[in-house]
């Protein structure tokens, strides 16, 4: 039989193919050492493996049947194993350079074998000829056929990449709350490429420090998985063998770790890898139970700054990660670590503002016997949630009280300490028993001054200061109230019968404008009467008027309620949503009045006989009180008033004594026992002044041992004249010593 180059090709293939494996030994180290990264993944290698045999092994069996090279079936999985290998990351530079490479040396290994069947060398030309040309041809068909679905595979994969960032970018950061971002996080990855999924944070970070420890501390704040699958899988909070195989206490999978627990990462493992260099890991089934078949584990950074780790997981129904999911992973990890960031640096700054505006409020609120008090703060819901809403409750000489709302205009920090100034300016006129009206004017110079100030700054960008203020003042003695507004909405006062109305105060200009009068209005409240102050967060919505609004609050007020503090929480839930548009601030006041019983009150004549016997009236009504304990130091107050408005004021001259509690307050916490006060009013302007007496001044020494017997002492100015008031308690009843009065 002639031998023809066909046939010298079919005998040269079906040696071969007797030592096929060893053909695909050579070509894998050919490959191995041209074409390093087919071999970086461990399943791209077995991908690449798998398909240099199965390819080696058709291009043979073509040869040895002398099958056309367009003809030769390439193998069942060759289109496969080409969409593997684009969704792995491999270049197609790489894949066509494994073709060629492939191809010279399997085309060596065949031309090597011609010499061996034949020494006619036109026989062995021809059938190098042949094999060149069908080899050349089955290659060329092959890498085609295998770059269009590579290509096709990558160009699918980056829309549905590009589709999935983008609905990331939708749904991963709706709020400004963490845990709802990080389980945003946690639902997106199971929904989209993971079976199980785990996002944990710095704990220094959730509380705006720099992570100090090694290893860090870390909490879990948002986990999911999808149905049948194991809630956790990663490889916190667990003892281990190794950095990366963690076992139970006997072997068993290790403990889960629960929703905002506390944990750290084994030195060497995974995550704390990946905390460490900010690199992402994408690590294989290990064969552990309970194990995900392939885990992503991707650090959080944003700004420069690790935040903290998630891990995504895979079980053995699914395919293994490949690069393309890491990219992925890094990608959505990325925009959920800003939105993380921002979260942070928004809870931080809310919390700081937080802590500011609750520093500047009254912690609790002083001791006083003119009203019952109960009161409210609840800041925004939007931008930092803080503002300029203030209240205050202000005890006055003669057991009077102040009350004060305040609203300035604005939110965020600046507004915030804006109203700590206006309260502390607020308390500082007070003390000088300013009337309602009067304070008001002092306190929008205040403002102007501000705003003066803030306007010279070129770094303040809130120049405008405005504000609103509501300042009462309520007598327990003569159960009247007077009161003046700056701008602020108008108070609620609901009577014992159950009568409710607003009161109609005089209109005042907002704080800030100035050169505009205050006026104030005076109302009788009668005993157990309830006054409501508050700001317009309170009363004011979108979706209802001011009226409306005001309808509504004095429909709830008027309803009985257990104490005022269950009042006020029944009115911020009928009134207001969970998160209002607007700061609130909400005083509640219900009046007490202090009767005949436990107020005394004398004329006296401008006759320095009455001296001694306003101290026998003194005594006795303390007698009458149970107060024997302050009699001697009563007497010395009172003989200095009196003696005082007698030589330098100006008659008429009335004596009162005050009685705000008839009983000594029970309770470890009580201070101080029952106060006196101690009032003397006359017709004269001029208010006493306490002063240093030299050694040989006459006078000068009195209002100095007022102020060393009483707990506080003041002047007030009245419509007409002057009081000069002090207040003593039981408690300090027993004379002082002075020791060497010889200074004074």
């Amino acid at each position: 039989m002639d031998v023809t180059a066909d046939s010298l090709v079919a005998r040269a293939a079906r040696e071969l193919s007797a030592d096929a494996d060893e053909l695909v030994a050579d070509v894998e180290r050919g490959l191995r050492r041209e074409v390093p990264e087919l071999w970086a993944d461990p399943e791209i290698a077995r991908v690449t493996t798998r398909n240099i045999a199965e390819h080696i092994a058709a291009a043979l069996d073509g040869l040895e049947h002398g099958v056309e090279a367009d003809r030769i079936p390439p193998p069942a999985a060759d289109l496969d194993r080409a969409r593997r290998l684009a969704r792995g990351g491999v270049s197609v530079t790489a894949v066509l350079r494994a073709h060629r490479l492939a191809q010279a040396i399997a085309l060596d290994r065949v031309l090597a074998a011609l010499p061996r069947l034949t020494t006619d060398p036109e026989l062995i030309s021809a059938a190098a000829r042949r094999l060149t040309e069908v080899a050349t041809g089955y290659v060329d068909r092959s890498s085609e056929r295998g770059v269009v679905a590579y290509q096709e595979e990558r160009d699918r994969r980056l829309r549905w990449r590009l589709s999935v960032v983008n609905d990331a970018g939708l749904r991963i950061g709706t709020t400004l709350d963490i845990a709802r971002t990080t389980q945003e996080l946690a639902d997106f990855a199971t929904e989209h490429f993971a079976d199980r999924a785990c996002v944990d944070l710095l704990d220094a970070l959730l509380h705006g420090r720099d992570p100090d420890r090694q290893p860090p501390v870390l909490r879990r704040i948002a986990q999911r998985a999808k149905t049948g699958a194991p809630t956790d899988s990663s490889y916190a909070a667990r003892r281990t063998d190794g950095p990366d195989h963690p076992r139970g206490p006997d072997g068993d999978p290790p403990p889960a770790v629960a929703p905002q627990q506390l944990h750290t990462y084994p030195d060497g493992s995974p995550p704390a890898r990946v905390l460490a260099t900010g690199q992402p890991a994408r690590l294989p089934a290990d064969g552990l139970p309970g194990e995900g078949h392939s885990t992503l584990v991707v650090p959080l950074r944003a700004r420069g700054a690790t935040l903290g780790v998630a891990q995504f997981s895979r079980d053995g129904s699914s395919e293994p990660y490949d690069g393309e999911d890491l990219l992925l992973a890094q990608e959505i990890a990325t925009r959920a670590a800003v939105a993380v960031d921002n979260a942070c640096r928004y809870t931080h700054a809310r919390a700081t503002a937080l802590g500011l505006q609750r520093s500047l409020l009254p912690a609790r609120t002083p001791e006083q016997s003119a009203v019952d008090v109960a009161y409210r703060y609840l800041p925004a819901g939007d931008r930092l949630g803080v503002g300029g809403d203030w209240y205050d409750v202000i005890p006055l000489s003669g057991a009077r009280v102040a009350l004060v709302v305040g609203d300035v205009v604005g939110h965020g920090v600046h507004a915030a300490a804006t109203m700590g100034r206006l309260r502390t300016a607020v308390r500082t006129l007070a003390d000088i028993d300013l009337p309602p009206d009067e304070l008001l004017t002092h306190l929008d110079d205040v403002v102007l001054r501000l705003s003066a100030e803030a306007a010279t700054d070129p770094d303040d960008d809130a120049a405008e200061i405005g504000a609103t203020c509501l300042y009462a003042v309520y007598d327990p003695v003569s159960c009247s109230c007077t009161l003046a507004r700056a701008g602020h909405v108008l108070p609620t006062v609901v009577t014992p019968d159950g009568v409710h109305r607003a009161l109609d105060l005089p209109p005042g200009p907002p704080l800030g404008l100035g050169g505009l009068p205050f006026e104030a209005l005076e109302v009788q409240l009668p005993e157990g009467s309830l006054l409501a102050l508050y700001t317009d967060g309170l009363i004011e919505a979108r979706d209802h008027d001011v009226e409306a609004g005001l309808t509504r609050l004095r429909q709830v007020l008027a309803r009985p309620a257990r104490s005022l503090d269950a009042a006020c929480d029944t009115v911020l839930d009928t009134l207001l949503p969970e998160r209002p548009a607007d700061d609130v601030a909400l005083l509640l006041a219900r009046t007490r009045a202090l009767g005949d019983d436990r107020v005394a009150g004398w004329d006296l004549a401008a006759d320095p006989a009455e001296v001694s016997r306003a101290r026998s009236r003194v005594a006795a009504q303390l007698r009458r009180w149970g107060l024997e304990d302050l009699e001697f130091t009563a007497e010395l107050v009172v003989s200095e008033l009196v003696t005082n408005a007698i030589r330098y004021g100006r008659p008429p001259v009335h004596l009162r004594l005050v009685l705000p509690d008839p009983e000594p307050p029970a309770g470890p916490g009580a201070g101080h026992g029952r106060s006196l006060l101690c009032e003397v009013r006359d017709a004269s302007s001029t208010a006493p002044h306490q002063r240093r007496a030299r050694s040989d001044d006459e006078g000068g020494r009195g209002l100095h041992l007022v102020a060393q017997l009483a707990e506080r002492w003041g002047t007030r100015q009245t419509r007409v004249g002057k009081t000069v008031w002090a207040e003593l308690n039981d408690t300090a009843g027993a004379f002082p010593d002075f020791g060497d009065l010889s200074a004074i």
